[in-house]
């Protein structure tokens, strides 16, 4: 998997709530990067809390790191639990072959599965029953953190277990940008501090997508949650797993 020069630096809670409750409407006599009303903070102040009360969500994850390479992540998490499973697909334009990998996450530990010569590597090293390989999540403590890592904490991160104060979003740099169709949903868009946006469903008022540059890099990660609801995830079994730090060369072998 790709690796980024910096960690991820996020300031979730007010930096990337959004709006919910008042997202209807055409719009049409507002002009784009008009100020969010009073109500709209309100709202804004609630939709991360909002995700964790819907319990979980199904997410598609882009982030296009290279000129010509596009790391994919589609899957499901559960915003209560603060755990999530997808698969894992980075192609190149260049017409490589695609690297496509299963993972299995939350914020402390990721397991990675359906990487070719991985069982057979694991065999080899002692664990013939092993369809996973559970690693830390790189920090970048000891060195560049991997990018699927940065992925999937900005995608645990999006909920909250309370509302953010709606003073927060009254300050100019909470802004209406308008409509658009996202998966053939309308949604309403709101720019955030740092060049931010956040689309919201115009039916359901629930965070339709979140756009934003990693720190450091030039590139957008784009994470599109749809249908929300609750989530069970089964982390894979002890007796499929083997751990990274007692197979450092499988590891190290297969960029792991």
């Amino acid at each position: 998997m790709p690796t980024r020069t910096r960690r991820l630096l996020l300031a979730l809670g007010t930096a990337v709530a959004l709006v919910a409750g008042c997202t209807g409407g055409d719009g049409a006599d507002r002009p784009v990067g008009d100020p969010v009303t009073e109500e709209e903070a309100q709202a804004l102040a609630k939709l991360l809390e909002r995700n964790r009360q819907r319990g979980g969500a199904d997410f598609v994850v882009t982030a296009p790191y290279g000129e010509d390479a596009l790391l994919t992540l589609t899957g499901t998490v559960d915003f209560r639990n603060h755990v999530g499973r997808a698969q894992a697909v980075t192609s190149f334009g260049d017409g490589g072959a695609e690297d496509t990998r299963t993972l299995f996450f939350t914020p402390e530990e990721v397991w990675v599965g359906d990487v070719p010569g991985l069982a057979d590597a694991l065999a080899a090293g002692g664990a013939p029953q092993a369809a996973y390989l559970r690693r830390p999540v790189t920090s970048g403590t000891e060195g560049t953190p991997l990018l699927v890592d940065v992925l999937t904490e900005l995608l645990l991160n999006l909920s909250a277990r309370r509302a953010d104060d709606p003073r927060a979003f009254l300050d100019g740099d909470y802004t209406w940008q308008g409509q658009r169709s996202i998966d053939s949903r309308l949604t309403t868009l709101f720019g955030l501090p740092g060049g931010r946006t956040v689309a919201v469903g115009a039916s359901d008022d629930l965070m339709t997508q979140f756009v934003t540059t990693l720190a450091g890099d030039d590139f957008d990660v784009t994470v599109t949650l749809s249908d929300h609801g609750v989530r069970r995830i089964d982390l894979p079994a002890d007796e499929e797993t083997a751990d990274a730090a007692q197979h450092p060369a499988v590891a190290a072998g297969l960029g792991m």
